[in-house]
């Protein structure tokens, strides 16, 4: 009979603890002396008896501000808290920060109240993980009250069953006079000591999520985004690793906001080696008035903890987030095949070709055709039409129902770009709503790729934008939807809130933007949707709630494409990793990849076209073929397996990842050489995520072997491989044989 697994939420009222526990991770806190909360561990699982009298020793201090008159040990200086306000004898960064009536903002909130249940509720209006029935979590909520300003905080802890992972988010309630919020993060939590290093992905358009890292100093160390959007600049994850750890060892702490916005993570070391890492939305350009008898949700945080190196970590985070994080029919689906037509016609195109170019796809074994941008309004350039979600009679006289018919006709289903945030000042939409963009009334108003953004913080821009929508997917038999959003804002202003209210612009924005998915995917159960943002400027948990997958970047260079798809799993899983077949020379980075390479790494993702197939020689062709009948193959596994990152492409000239699946019976090794060398030696790579006492069989070498010979001795590659020149992949695939003595057949 199998052991059931630990899951645990409890109070101890004899020393005011708290604890949260599953079989492998502990979360423990503590009622303070003031009635304030703090924080004493979070790790690998442990016996919280005794913990608060060793963890919280008080001590005199030479210079310090305390807390108690006439006790001169007791300050919030050195004590590790959980949700910490600033002023009162704490002087780092706080968790949050309220204005009252009296102009000040001092706060003081002390424990209330708790409860403990079993699963775990949603948030008002807001994507975050969930569980399918109880059993799957426990939740802890405290509440907090400051009395004199009449202000209740809930403070709310889910740890699952099966993930190392507690989310935390909060709600502020407020009983009294109008209060005004300039600072609410979702998490804060502070570590005995200083001996991190930072890890974090940030870049820029075309070069998205590359990992960067940094030894803690003291002082503040963060990343940001001011953009409105989570934006491809930094992420909203952070990691604090200790110097020692790799892929498979060491201890990683992760932490990733739920959120598509702007945010701040932030990092402090005080002088006492003491760090505080806080995450949630950017208090810079901020500010929500709380009415009295209002409430305000902060998204959530995902806290993972793994002992075991990055790669358990991002185990962890892929899991979740497949399991219980993307929603609806295609959360557990393979994605369709697909060519997409931008790269291929870019404006210019009408039914005709891309008939013709369905009719291609169809003899390659591709499955979806995907009418990118031009297809609405008078859209011929970038200029002119955004915002006239109506068809383009001159290129598609039959419209979209009667182009959907010629694609289904092939056998292939169709889908369709749209980009509704936006819109050009050349349009209806414009001419009849122009208060219906962000703008700052008298002041110059700037335009990115010659479009402006529409105010979602407006119910009627929702509500108009909803409409337009359900119009086009009742129209065809669409069943893909790439929602692109290709400018962050600037000039940030709402024509409808009030003045006391602007500075809740940008996250009533994305408030709106969430009501407006949730309603979309609920009328379109059976549509795929995949979010875009300039390729990759809004790759967040928030929108993978609502689409299961996002287009990684817009750089589509094979090369490019191994450090942006290696540093987008830290977090996100395969499966959220839209990608594609791009032309040669790459049209962004000029660079010249041969197919196969160029396939081989958008395997690692889901897959497809985004070049004109009419073009390929005969022998592309039969590649194309090859290809394609290789990603149908392996799909399930690399979309909804484990994913092992081997060989870095930020510290050596050759990359290797590979995906088991759950079982570990079939194993993909995908391998890459950037460069080549002059005289190479052999090259062996270890495997990782087999089974020891298994053995399997390499179908390109015909080659038997242990699993723990590849996992510890390593896969020697073919030595013709390790010659070839430049921009060179092959994939390997491995399956566990019987263990029936196969001798003169290992290695």
């Amino acid at each position: 009979m199998q052991k059931e697994k630990i899951l645990e939420v409890n109070y101890y009222e004899d020393s005011c603890l708290f604890e949260l526990k599953n079989e492998n991770i502990s979360y423990i806190m503590s009622i303070l002396e003031n009635q304030q909360l703090g924080h004493l561990y979070f790790g690998k699982q442990i016996n919280c008896s005794g913990l608060l009298k060793q963890s919280l020793q008080h001590r005199e201090r030479g210079v310090q501000s305390c807390v108690f008159e006439g006790d001169i040990t007791f300050s919030l200086e050195d004590t590790p808290r959980v949700y910490p306000e600033y002023g009162t004898t704490d002087y780092r960064h706080p968790a949050y920060q309220i204005k009252n009536k009296d102009g000040n903002t001092i706060s003081h909130l002390v424990y209330k109240s708790h409860k403990i249940f079993d699963g775990k509720p949603n948030l008002m209006g807001l994507p975050a993980t969930y569980v399918r029935d109880d059993t799957e979590a426990k939740t802890l909520e405290i509440t907090l009250e400051d009395t004199y300003l009449s202000l209740e905080t809930i403070l709310k802890f889910t740890i699952f069953r099966d993930y190392d992972a507690i989310t935390r988010s909060v709600e502020f309630r407020n009983h009294g006079d109008e209060l005004t919020i300039l600072n609410a993060q979702s998490t804060c939590i502070d570590f005995s000591d200083a001996d991190y290093v930072m890890y974090h992905l940030d870049g820029a358009w075309a070069r998205e999520r590359h990992i960067t890292k940094r030894k803690l100093v003291h002082g503040m160390q963060s990343i940001e985004s001011t953009y409105g959007a989570s934006s491809a600049f930094h992420n909203p994850f952070l990691a604090l690793a200790r110097e020692e750890a790799t892929e498979v060892q060491g201890e990683v702490f992760g932490f990733n906001l739920i959120y598509s916005g702007s945010f701040l993570a932030s990092v402090e070391v005080n002088a006492f080696d003491l760090t505080r890492v806080c995450m949630g939305i950017n208090p810079f350009d901020f500010a929500w008035q709380l009415e009295k008898e209002g409430s305000f949700q902060t998204p959530e945080v995902v806290m993972v903890y793994s002992d075991s190196g990055f790669n358990e970590m991002s185990h962890t985070y892929h899991s979740l987030y497949r399991n219980n994080l993307a929603r609806g029919e295609w959360k557990d689906q393979t994605t369709p095949i697909y060519l997409n037509n931008w790269e291929a016609t870019y404006f210019n195109f009408n039914e005709e070709k891309l008939v013709a170019l369905a009719k291609e796809a169809r003899a390659l074994g591709i499955e979806m055709l995907v009418l990118d941008d031009g297809w609405f309004g008078n859209r011929n350039d970038d200029t002119t039409s955004l915002g006239d979600w109506y068809e383009n009679k001159e290129k598609l006289p039959n419209g979209l129902h009667g182009l959907a018919k010629k694609i289904n006709s092939l056998g292939l289903s169709f889908g369709l770009w749209v980009e509704p945030e936006m819109v050009n000042k050349d349009s209806k939409l414009y001419h009849e709503h122009p208060e219906w963009v962000i703008q700052v009334p008298g002041q110059h108003m700037s335009h990115g790729r010659n479009q402006y953004v529409l105010d979602l913080s407006n119910p009627e821009v929702v509500d108009y934008l909803y409409l337009q929508l359900v119009s086009i997917l009742s129209s065809a038999n669409i069943t893909y939807i790439k929602w692109d959003m290709n400018r962050t804002m600037t000039e940030i202003g709402s024509s409808y809130l009030k003045k006391e209210n602007q500075k809740e612009a940008t996250h009533r924005y994305i408030l709106g933007l969430y009501n407006l998915l949730e309603r979309l995917t609920t009328r379109f159960p059976k549509v795929l949707f995949e979010s875009c943002a300039s390729g990759g400027n809004r790759f967040d948990g928030g929108m993978l709630y609502y689409m299961p997958q996002a287009w990684t970047s817009d750089n589509t260079d094979a090369v490019e494409r191994l450090n942006v798809q290696y540093g987008t799993s830290f977090v996100y899983p395969l499966r959220s990793m839209a990608s594609y077949i791009s032309p040669s020379p790459n049209h962004q980075q000029g660079r010249s990849t041969n197919i196969r390479m160029r396939a081989e790494v958008a395997y690692f993702g889901t897959f497809g076209f985004g070049l004109d197939i009419t073009k390929l020689s005969d022998e592309e062709k039969e590649i194309a073929k090859e290809v394609i009948e290789e990603a149908k193959r392996n799909r399930r596994l690399i979309q909804y397996g484990d994913f092992y990152r081997l060989e870095s492409p930020f510290q050596s000239n050759y990359v290797s990842w590979l995906c088991t699946n759950q079982s570990k019976t079939e194993v993909i090794l995908g391998y890459y050489k950037i460069l080549s060398k002059a005289n190479p030696g052999s090259r062996r790579i270890k495997l990782r995520g087999l089974m020891e006492d298994k053995e399997y069989l390499c179908e390109e070498t015909n080659e038997i072997y242990s699993g723990n010979q590849l996992m510890y001795f390593g896969f020697i590659l073919p030595m013709e491989e390790v010659k070839e020149g430049d921009f060179i992949s092959h994939i390997y695939h491995f399956h566990e044989v019987s263990s029936i003595s196969k001798a003169g057949k290992n290695i």
